[in-house]
């Protein structure tokens, strides 16, 4: 019994470490893609060159469910629209600003199956006038995402700090398979979104 457990274990961790792996080739790949448009789109860099993700090292019940990461997001924002400053971007908050937005969810609530969750959002609001950057809104994705992403395919957020509008388009995570779905499947709705806002 107990080496069945072992192998289980290492099993289990070999599988979420290619996950990741293959999440993080995803999210590079797209970022690729939308780098050669005519917006050159970047990635948003919020704290650095990573995705936002809800987590926690706590050992109350509730937190430690939040050990494991079960969702990623990113936002691309187009290259005129920000600035790199110390390896994070610089996204200033205005009533034109548009953004795409790549969010993979493994395990949710809602959703029966891990799937992508890739749109545009707009009409971003800091109701507080306290933050300069969009990059301090990327919580709201961890923190407030079942809530955001409640209307699918059209998100109407508003919470106490902020409110923003948005159109998403969601796929199974698995359908994408190779280069090509990547392409079809993510990058070109995500712009039609973009470009038709």
């Amino acid at each position: 019994m107990r080496l069945q457990l072992e192998e289980q274990t290492k099993n289990a961790f070999d599988f979420m470490s290619k996950l990741y792996f293959e999440i993080s080739y995803l999210i590079k790949e797209v970022e690729g893609l939308l780098q050669r448009e005519e917006e050159r789109f970047v990635i948003g860099r919020p704290s650095g060159y990573g995705v936002t993700a809800n987590k926690s090292t706590g050992l109350e019940p509730g937190n430690v469910d939040l050990w494991l990461y079960k969702s990623f997001t990113v936002f691309f924002v187009a290259e005129d629209e920000t600035e790199l400053v110390k390896g994070q971007t610089v996204t200033a908050l205005h009533e034109k600003l548009k953004l795409l937005v790549l969010d993979v969810e493994l395990v949710g609530k809602k959703s029966s199956h891990p799937r992508i969750l890739a749109g545009c959002v707009h009409d971003i609001v800091d109701l507080k006038n306290s933050k300069t950057k969009f990059e301090q809104s990327m919580w709201e994705f961890s923190y407030n995402r079942e809530k955001i992403f409640s209307a699918l395919p059209f998100v109407n957020y508003q919470d106490s700090y902020m409110t923003m509008k948005g159109n998403f388009q969601e796929l199974p995570l698995f359908t994408v398979n190779k280069s090509e779905d990547v392409v079809k499947k993510v990058v070109e709705p995500m712009l039609q979104i973009y470009r038709s806002v």
